[in-house]
């Protein structure tokens, strides 16, 4: 993988940054405001992929379709992997390099019903978005909406264009929330088919619950929805 900024600027099979849907987005993100600053509008689309697309942890995709860009832009939620997919698109789309990384975390936002189906704390690829300004490299997760982090006790992910925003690392009761126990690093197209592989191997009853698109009510995530 190329480490240079100016090798994720490129659209790419997944992250088709040049898709009339990806660019209704952004523009609508910005409110058609383009002379902005970059660290401006990266924090606006970052606060725009966080807040407008619900995070929907039972979504989970299992074709490489569901992981377009173009197709993720359209959609009320999803999950993190999704989610950092669109920023990162919605970045390019800006001007500004971005890549999709992936982590693999522990004590992911998780409720009973979740944990059920999962079967195990450890949440593989889970999904973050590495961006350059002005020669600085920053990671953030876009994926907890601010109403359901409210609800679950955990503090607001901002970033503001000087530091990381990566992980819930405490709950609003400064508690050890979540944890990354390993980084996979950044891709300028992420790996889709190897983790739709992997994900299919660990997490057995959630894929046949996706699969299945079993509909399900879990106040933990939907709260007043």
């Amino acid at each position: 993988m190329n480490s240079s900024a100016s090798a994720f600027l490129a659209p790419t099979e997944f992250v088709d940054c040049n898709s009339p849907q990806v660019r209704e987005f952004v523009s609508r993100s910005l409110d058609g405001t383009y002379d902005l600053s970059e660290t401006a509008k990266a924090i606006r689309l970052f606060d725009a992929v966080r807040d407008e697309i619900r995070y929907n942890p039972f979504d989970i995709g299992t074709t490489a379709d569901d992981y377009r860009a173009s197709r993720i832009a359209v959609k009320p939620s999803n999950y993190c992997v999704p989610k950092a997919i669109l920023l990162t698109a919605a970045l390019r789309a800006a001007g500004i390099p971005a890549a999709v990384g992936f982590a693999d975390v522990r004590n992911h936002l998780n409720s009973p019903k979740l944990a059920e189906l999962m079967g195990t704390d450890l949440f593989i690829y889970h999904g973050y978005v590495a961006l350059w300004l002005d020669g600085r490299q920053f990671k953030v997760t876009p994926a907890f909406n601010t109403e359901m982090c409210e609800r679950f006790g955990v503090r607001q992910l901002i970033f503001d264009g000087k530091s990381d925003a990566l992980f819930h690392e405490f709950d609003a009761k400064s508690q050890r929330h979540m944890e990354y126990v390993n980084d996979r690093g950044w891709f300028a197209d992420p790996p889709i088919e190897q983790l739709l592989r992997e994900f299919r191997a660990l997490y057995p009853k959630l894929w046949q619950f996706s699969l299945d698109r079993v509909p399900v009510r879990d106040a933990a995530f939907e709260g007043g929805q």
